[in-house]
């Protein structure tokens, strides 16, 4: 028989408090989504609102913007070295802020901006390749049975413009009573097949360049016009693409029983053709990124600033909390508590964008090479080394640099693209990753596409360089760099 009884346990633990939960939340937000969690913020909470909305006294002020206090509860000791990562500033430092007001920086309010241009570029409308075919099928004369399967078809297509599913499956999910079998989808997929683009309505990847090669447009491929080349590019779409895949030409010519100067032209052939045929109607809206942090040359060199213009300028309604009055009363409780909510909100994005910064000044002060020759100059830098110098954790790093973006003099960059491992040379300093795929990079721009260099060709060259890495680091590197072996870089040149 069980006896209950109590226990008393010490113990350790930290608990996050609101106020940390939403700084930790707001500093992984994209500059995108930090917008729309203050709509949100802003829509919900009363006392909350943006500079230029609504009125404020002096003594309202005063309330609303109360002097340094504790915006976070709990035992301090517990939470010392969680909030020493998110610990917030008023104000900036006065250097930062005469070094930024002596940058030129359009910060123009968003409200003065002309209607007629939109903040940001307005997302291009989606073709759809659902409308395009059946724009295509209204034109012809089928009856309006075959009509129905062909636009049945037509909702069974993935966005890559190939057919998702077998026809006998198709067939199967007919009621019985229509009496319908596989052999009467054949004519309308036919007819599907014989719409633009070529080689739409495909059920797979051999399908669909034979009817691309089958379509196929003199001005676009003339090598087409003579039967030989004709027949030969059919047989290997047919039969051999897999043959094709491996780059050995070799095989290929044995295969097709054909000369080297037939097969370059097949070759030629293949490389113009479309193995996505839908994917031109499917293009995703059009994708743009919003600079964090913009980084400028001055005397001083290289400095980094924040983009004021992504910068929320927000506040209490000093109103309702003069009219709130002390919360000791008890009274207004739920109102007391979004007053709260809105200085942990204020207090809160105006530390993310501290810490972006702050990160941001030592990337920029560590990578100064990149900012002169680019991608080739990049040191190598860590979280932990970033994390050291701030005296951050490494989470609150990572946090801070992803989906976080920088306008360099080599474009927009995410700041988590500066972060790579240091390898060992010759010479006194070490060198990033980074640095070795552009070395990889330009080696494989400049070979002989005729005799394209190996993995081990590559070490070999990179050890001349000082930088000695191993052949499978090479070919790591050159497969994150999407570029593919030799034979088939060979293969893709069109020779044999």
């Amino acid at each position: 028989m069980s006896r209950n009884f109590l226990e008393l346990r010490l113990g350790q633990s930290l608990t996050l408090t609101p106020a940390l939960q939403q700084s930790i939340k707001l500093l992984q937000l994209s500059a995108l989504e930090l917008e729309a969690e203050i709509a949100r913020a802003l829509a919900e909470n009363p006392l909350l609102e943006q500079e230029g909305e609504g009125l404020q006294t002096p003594a309202a002020a005063a309330i609303a913007h109360p002097g340094d206090g504790p915006i976070y509860e709990g035992d301090a000791k517990e939470q010392a070295q969680a909030e020493a990562d998110f610990a917030s500033d008023e104000r900036y430092d006065d250097s930062r802020s005469s070094e930024r007001d002596r940058i030129e920086f359009s910060s123009e309010p968003r409200g003065s901006r002309d209607d007629d241009f939109p903040e940001r570029p307005e997302p291009a409308r989606e073709s759809n390749l659902r409308e395009h075919l059946l724009s295509q099928l209204g034109t012809t004369r089928l009856g309006a049975r075959d009509a129905a399967l062909v636009e049945l078809l037509i909702e069974e297509l993935n966005e890559d413009g190939f057919l998702a599913s077998p026809l006998d499956e198709i067939a199967s999910w007919m009621k019985p009573e229509l009496g319908l079998e596989e052999e009467d989808f054949n004519a309308p997929l036919r007819m599907l097949q014989s719409f633009d683009p070529p080689g739409v309505g495909a059920r797979d990847l051999a399908e669909c360049l034979t009817l691309q090669v089958q379509f196929a447009e003199p001005d676009r491929f003339p090598e087409l016009s003579e039967a030989r080349i004709r027949e030969l590019t059919r047989a290997l779409c047919q039969r051999h693409l897999a043959v094709l895949a491996t780059g050995n030409m070799a095989k290929l010519r044995e295969l097709l029983a054909c000369e080297l100067e037939e097969l370059r032209s097949v070759h030629a052939v293949i490389l113009r053709l479309n193995p996505r045929p839908g994917s031109a109607w499917n293009k995703p809206a059009a994708d743009f990124a919003v600079p964090d942090v913009i980084v400028r040359k001055t005397r001083k060199g290289w400095v980094a600033s924040l983009n004021e213009s992504i910068m929320p300028k927000l506040r209490v309604n000093a109103l309702y909390a003069e009219a709130l009055g002390s919360p000791r009363g008890g009274a207004n409780s739920a109102l007391h508590g979004q007053l709260q909510e809105a200085r942990w909100m204020i207090r809160n994005v105006a530390q993310r964008f501290e810490t972006i910064l702050r990160v941001s000044e030592v990337i920029v002060h560590h990578q100064q090479g990149f900012f002169l020759k680019g991608w080739a100059a990049v040191r190598p830098l860590t979280l932990k080394d970033v994390a050291g110098e701030l005296g951050m954790h490494e989470s609150t790093i990572s946090r801070a640099t992803t989906q976080k973006f920088m306008v360099t003099p080599f474009g927009t960059v995410e700041l988590k693209r500066f972060f790579s491992t240091g390898l060992a040379t010759e010479g006194a300093e070490a060198t990033s990753s980074t640095a070795v795929q552009m070395r990889i990079q330009v080696l494989i721009n400049q070979e002989d596409r005729r005799r394209p260099l190996s993995d081990s060709q590559l070490a070999k060259l990179l050890d001349e360089d000082g930088i000695t890495i191993a052949r499978r680091t090479v070919a790591k590197y050159r497969e994150l760099l999407r570029i593919p072996t030799a034979p088939l870089r060979k293969s893709q040149a069109g020779v044999g």
